[in-house]
């Protein structure tokens, strides 16, 4: 296994999260979509997961109804300090009008319940899972900081924001010396690359860390998808249509990535994980197993080594198509150097595209 800082922190992950989404909510016909599994599956992909080097697993206080995190505190047990824990708050978890949001009564009292849930007397990283329209970004961090004060919460993160409620929660964090986003966890694959834009130079230049779902696109990128064959109707993606890809573009990819796995004697969903290790603003792919045999898959793709040539055909098949400010950018800073003559012909590039 290798490891990664956790943004600017002095703490290392895994560069594999075990994702907890698939644990538990067997009653609910979208938990069972996902995954809906049991105790004793929970028990053995988490110490198959610490016993393969992962130290980071990631939850929320929604996942199968809140029997996620029971169901990760009962598999760590004795082993809980091996591991950085991370799990989510803002989805609804009940019909009162206060369970749900980012208020600083549901955040302290969502806290307190995953803490019993997960059996544990911390969370290491308390990330917000959405963005709250009606409550102001001061009350929300001053809740996470009030936590990460009486020792409950060790880190706070974010997920699922756009870049400039990000920069704006940093700048309120600064000024008012409230605790700041180290990590964004954000929907991310290479058929699902519309972060580049805007928010993974933003990661960059503040030094967050990059925590990535769906690395597989909801399935469509294991190899169990083409054009010639939709897949088996007890995968999640035949169930469950999420997150949202242009399915002919993905298809593309999927041809080049089968032959990128050929060559390197690899599976076409290791390719789609090493694709991402291979980034290097991404810090953790969180993966989301479902037995011990797509465990022993993923895992795999931390070994598997991509070389120039292997980048250069992934990255084409699957770039983004350029907009605007982006390919301005590239007008306006190509004579910036001394010797240097604009280059006007990107234009003509991006218009034909």
């Amino acid at each position: 296994m290798q490891y990664q800082q956790l943004g600017n922190t002095g703490v290392f992950v895994s560069r594999l999260c075990l994702g907890a989404m698939t644990f538990g909510g067997g009653a609910t016909a979208v938990w069972q979509a996902i995954g809906a599994l049991g105790q004793q599956d929970t028990d053995t992909l988490v110490g198959q997961s610490l016993d393969a080097g992962i130290n980071f697993i990631d939850t929320a206080n929604v996942y199968g109804g809140g029997e996620s995190e029971i169901q990760v505190g009962r598999a760590l047990g004795a082993r809980r300090k091996e591991v950085v824990l991370a799990s989510k708050v803002f989805g609804r978890t009940g019909l009162g009008a206060n369970q749900v949001g980012l208020s600083r009564l549901s955040i302290l009292q969502e806290a307190e319940a995953s803490l019993q849930r997960l059996n544990t007397d911390h969370i290491d990283l308390h990330q917000i899972h959405g963005f709250d329209t009606l409550t102001p970004l001061e009350e929300t961090l001053g809740a996470l900081t009030h936590l990460v004060r009486q020792g409950k919460v060790r880190y706070i993160g974010c997920s699922n924001l756009a870049a400039w409620q990000i920069m704006k929660a940093l700048g309120i964090s600064a000024v008012q010396h409230l605790e700041k986003f180290i990590t964004l966890q954000a929907y991310y694959s290479i058929a699902g690359r519309e972060l580049e834009r805007e928010i993974t130079p933003m990661l960059e230049d503040q030094k967050m860390g990059l925590l990535t779902w769906s690395p597989l696109a909801g399935g469509l990128l294991s190899g169990k998808f083409t054009r010639a064959n939709a897949g088996d109707g007890d995968s999640r993606r035949s169930k469950f249509n999420f997150p949202p890809v242009d399915l002919e573009r993905a298809y593309d990819i999927v041809e080049v990535m089968q032959a990128v796995a050929a060559r390197r004697n690899a599976t076409v969903a290791q390719v789609a994980l090493a694709w991402q290790l291979h980034k290097p603003f991404v810090t953790s792919v969180i993966i989301g197993a479902k037995n011990t045999s797509q465990l022993k898959d993923n895992l795999g793709a931390v070994d598997l080594n991509l070389d120039a040539e292997d980048m250069q055909q992934l990255d084409e098949i699957s770039k983004l198509t350029p907009e605007y400010p982006g390919w301005m950018f590239g007008v306006q800073g190509s004579d910036r150097r001394p010797g240097q003559v604009r280059d006007w012909s990107r234009l003509t590039k991006v218009a034909t595209k």
